[in-house]
């Protein structure tokens, strides 16, 4: 088993993991974090998905805490949230760290 914390940051991370879990909101995600800022025309140029559907998935997005909108005069900007792709990196690492473990008991188990 986990220990506490590592399990509440693993919890806490969960509707991250969720929004993410779509293909055109981790497209969204991935043209926010190389592109910058971009509003709505922006992300749907080139895409065959309707801006309500952009609008849509970035609310999902908004709600994780993934991204969020900024009014600039009659346009809504959209930029990514940095410190919650960290942390989903950081459990990511935990979960690898404990594959690491897990494959390490059982190489120590193996040459036994």
């Amino acid at each position: 088993m986990l220990p506490r914390r590592p399990e509440a940051k693993l919890h806490a991370a969960a509707p991250v993991f969720a929004a993410l879990g779509d293909a055109t909101r981790l497209r969204l995600v991935a043209r926010l974090c190389s592109g910058g800022p971009a509003s709505i025309a922006a992300l749907t140029a080139n895409v065959d998905v309707t801006r309500q559907a952009v609008t849509k998935h970035l609310h999902v997005l908004q709600d994780a805490g993934l991204v969020r909108g900024l009014r600039q005069g009659r346009e809504q900007m959209w930029e990514i949230e940095p410190a919650k792709l960290d942390e989903a990196r950081q459990c990511l690492d935990i979960i690898s760290a404990h594959w690491d473990a897990a494959i390490e008991r059982l190489r120590a188990a193996v040459e036994e």
